[in-house]
């Protein structure tokens, strides 16, 4: 098989396809022929030499992909060879073969054609366990998500907003922001221009603010938590040490959680991927929510796909076809 190997760390000029020895599924995994895959922020970062694969993964990068059941493994059931699945990775997507623990293949939503069911393992996973799971969003709470108009925000924007919530999304320029407001964000703010804390703290402040910046938004979002409130920290955008104002966390009784899915037990990801089948996929079914996909490009352009998101001049997912 084909897959996309970093020569070394550095910027998307490492990235190039290579061969690889094909793959055979172990007990409890699924071999996946794989037609299309998603890039992601944590893909970056992989290249980059600073978020390595946990130990026993795949060194190729990728975390979700789509494809077509071409092996089970001992022990497997619930599936067929030749099924249509999706799945979510600890890496490895960027390939044209990839295993994967059963409890992290899902079949593609109605509705949705194999390519494009790539854009949504992560970003589905990611916000529902977040969102929902963890904090416990509910209907007519007040919902922040930063990045909008990212696979991660056009996701939570859609989701929250099918489910009830009051939506809440920042971006950085006018057409983005008139996306997330197509999306079911009844308030976008411009972050280059106005101040969210403001914003948010005029409507009665968020119950739950999705956030990908951690040290720069620290404090700000904080600011901007209703009384009960709950902060989702699940990126590092904007740096790793921030400072905590207590006594403003204790005087609204509110929560700073932070999370990570990639490294989390398959267990705990089979768990996820159930509920984000059982809870998720009818809202892609009937349409409330959809994948968006700013562009589909070959595997053997990985490069130029991660300089795209470098950019930021997308909105939505970037997919790598195969």
């Amino acid at each position: 098989m084909r897959a996309v190997l970093a020569s070394a760390a550095g910027g998307p000029e490492v990235l190039s396809l290579a061969d690889q020895p094909d793959l055979s599924p172990a007990a409890g995994e699924v071999l996946i022929q794989v037609a299309a895959t998603a890039v992601n922020r944590a893909d970056l970062l992989q290249r980059q030499g600073f978020y390595p694969p946990p130990p026993g993964t795949s060194d190729v990068i990728g975390l979700e992909c789509s494809g077509t059941i071409a092996a089970l493994g001992d022990g497997v059931e619930g599936f067929s060879v030749g099924d249509e699945v999706c799945a979510l990775l600890a890496g490895g997507g960027y390939a044209e073969q990839v295993v994967c623990p059963a409890g992290q293949v899902m079949p593609v939503p109605d509705g949705i054609d194999l390519v494009t069911a790539a854009a949504i393992p992560e970003v589905a996973c990611t916000v529902w366990s977040n969102v929902f799971m963890v904090a416990g969003l509910q209907p007519e709470e007040r919902f922040l998500v930063h990045g909008g108009s990212g696979g991660i925000g056009t996701c939570a924007i859609q989701l929250a907003h099918a489910l009830g919530a009051r939506v809440f999304a920042t971006a950085g320029t006018a057409e983005k922001l008139q996306t997330c407001r197509e999306l079911g964000a009844d308030i976008a703010i411009n972050y280059r221009e106005d101040d969210f804390v403001v914003t948010v703290q005029a409507e009665g402040g968020a119950d739950v603010i999705l956030d990908n910046m951690g040290a720069s938004y620290l404090t700000r979002n904080v600011s901007a938590l209703a009384t009960e409130g709950r902060l989702v920290i699940i990126g590092m955008q904007g740096g790793v040490k921030g400072e905590l104002d207590i006594s403003t966390l204790l005087g609204k009784r509110g929560a700073v959680i932070a999370t990570s899915l990639r490294p989390r037990p398959v267990e705990e990801k089979a768990a996820i991927c159930a509920s984000v089948v059982e809870h998720v996929w009818p809202l892609y079914a009937d349409g409330s929510v959809r994948p968006i996909v700013h562009t589909t490009m070959p595997l053997a352009e990985a490069g130029a796909a991660h300089a795209l998101m470098e950019s930021s001049d997308h909105t939505g997912k970037i997919l790598l076809t195969i």
